[in-house]
């Protein structure tokens, strides 16, 4: 799988470099966010730019993610998230719980990075 991790201004930003996340990339994607967290991560962008097509397995993991950042006292934002993916957030209502921007910028300075 195509992922980077990288840090701004304190803020832990994951870049996803396929076109379709979902079965079976999605292991090493939610490890490697759970493995940020689990280190002490509370600000957490995941940049979809590159991501045109998410399943629903996609979207109850990022819906794990943002729980698990929660629960850790964090927040996950998504950034650059295609029409195609925002439509799909938006018709099971994950949209309601996670934050997305138009693109990693916006996500980074919502954080005041």
């Amino acid at each position: 799988m195509n992922i980077t991790t990288d840090r701004t201004n304190n803020v832990a930003v994951i870049r996803i470099g396929e076109a379709r996340l979902m079965y079976p990339l999605l292991s090493e994607f939610s490890s490697a966010v759970t493995q940020l967290i689990a280190a002490g991560e509370r600000k957490v962008v995941v940049n979809l730019s590159s991501v045109g097509y998410v399943d629903s397995a996609t979207i109850g993991c990022l819906m794990d993610l943002y729980r698990q950042a929660s629960a850790a006292g964090g927040s996950l934002k998504l950034a650059g998230v295609q029409k195609r993916v925002e439509t799909m957030l938006t018709m099971t209502g994950a949209h309601n719980f996670l934050k997305m921007f138009p693109d990693e910028a916006g996500a980074l300075q919502s954080f005041g990075a």
